[in-house]
Parts: C-alpha cells; structure tokens; sequence
C-alpha cells in the first residue's frame, strides 16, 4: 500500500479515519436561514464535504472600502461563515457552536468581484473545531487572505 493508498483512506500512521458530512449544503442553507435569517444572501454555499467547505460571497458597492477594494470585515465575515459551515457540515443541527479564535492575514488586494472562501477543519473534537479558511477572488488563484480559527461545539444534551 502506498502512501497516497494510505492517505485514500486514512489509516496510515497518525490519519485519522475519513468522516461523512452529517449536513449537505441545502440543509445547512435551510438550517441557516432558520437560525441565523440575517445572514441570508451574504453568502452563498457552493460545496460541503468531509472537513471542508466552500463559499461564495457576492461583491457589491456595500463591501467595498475606499480605494475600490473589498473591506476586511466583509473578507472576516467570509472566512467566519465558511469556518461555521464546514463545522455544522460535520457536527449537524448545532445553532450555538461559536468563534472562540479567528486570526485573519490580508495578503493582497482582492478584484471587485465574488470572493470565495474553501475552509478546512484541521481537528474536530468534541467540544473544539480547529481549522483555516483561504480566500481568493473569484477567477483568481492567488489567495487573498487566510484564517485560522476555533469553533466552540457546546455539550450534546442527553435526553
């Protein structure tokens, strides 16, 4: 068995075993427009899966800063939003996981168009979700900015 083998499906030394989402992307859209309602059209989920998570957020004249460019707390709310994503993805139903830690590094200017932010949960445990999201504008492969952040998942009530 080769590496890449080893890799595929997670049993090599320190892997751990590939998860299955317990939420696809419409779900976690409804769930959202449920719970959070204010959030709704800020971003658009594109894609979930196993630790991950891909959003879009549609650019317009409110998210720009002076100089024409996308403002940091629009590229802070993509990156939150993608992170809560990706979490939900693997945990379920879970309104009040929370950020606990987000460090945002800006690395260039991003276009004046769609910006796209691919989270990844790096450790999921039972009461933390650690991990980063890249941003990129749309159309570009360079990042813009990248997160790391961790997400409080409350205790499961028994009953």
């Amino acid at each position: 068995m080769t590496l890449g083998q080893r890799e595929a499906d997670g049993k090599g030394p320190g892997m751990e075993p590939k998860l299955t989402p317990k939420l696809g992307a419409a779900q976690i859209t409804a769930f959202l427009d449920e719970v959070f309602p204010q959030l709704r059209g800020q971003v658009v989920i594109e894609e979930v899966g196993p630790m991950r998570a891909r959003l879009r957020m549609p650019i317009d004249a409110s998210h720009l800063r002076p100089g024409g460019t996308v403002s940091g707390p629009a590229m802070f709310t993509l990156a939150d939003c993608a992170f809560y994503v990706a979490t939900l993805a693997m945990i379920g139903r879970e309104a009040l996981a929370v950020t606990t830690s987000l460090s945002i590094n800006f690395l260039r200017k991003p276009a004046q168009r769609d910006l796209i932010g691919e989270a990844r949960i790096l450790k999921l445990g039972k009461r933390l979700s650690v991990g980063d999201v890249t941003l990129y504008s749309e159309g570009d492969d360079r990042p813009v900015a990248h997160a790391t952040l961790t997400y409080a998942i409350p205790p499961r009530k028994l009953g």
